[in-house]
């Protein structure tokens, strides 16, 4: 098999990598897979939501700085693979709350794919949790280079 067809994975070194078993990110082939995105930087979280004591986000306003570090880590896994986000063809970006999702990811998408009409295919899908309680939202990609 040639170099180009062989799987090679990227991650974060993060402690819920090896926690829950998975790589951040995952080339096969000329198509690139990149796990769920969340705002952490490290293992700290960027923007946590504020919870209060039912589990439950009760402010939705950082969903734009949160979605911002989202497409910052993805930028990063890409950029290991000699790739960015010019080629992503398909995202499904999952929310906490739809309306502050359609809210910030219009002017967040177009900011992170330096255009006004960004050249993916994108799906927003509303979720009652995510993986940590203070994240209002994940952002799943797909490139091919």
């Amino acid at each position: 098999m040639s170099d180009a067809h062989r799987d090679r994975a990227e991650s974060f070194g993060v402690p819920w990598e090896e926690s829950y078993g998975y790589v951040q990110a995952i080339k096969r082939g000329d198509t690139i897979y990149l796990s769920g995105q969340v705002a952490h930087d490290g293992t700290k979280l960027v923007a946590p939501a504020p919870v209060g004591d039912d589990g439950r986000v009760t402010d939705f306003s950082d969903m734009g700085d949160q979605l911002r570090q989202c497409y910052a880590n993805a930028a990063e896994l890409l950029r290991r693979f000699g790739a960015s986000l010019d080629d992503v063809v398909d995202e499904v970006v999952y929310v906490l709350d739809a309306d502050a999702g359609d809210a910030a990811a219009g002017p967040v998408r177009k900011e992170a794919y330096g255009r006004p009409d960004p050249q993916v295919a994108s799906t927003m899908i509303g979720t009652s949790r995510l993986a940590f309680p203070e994240l209002l939202v994940e952002v799943k990609l797909v490139a091919r280079v």
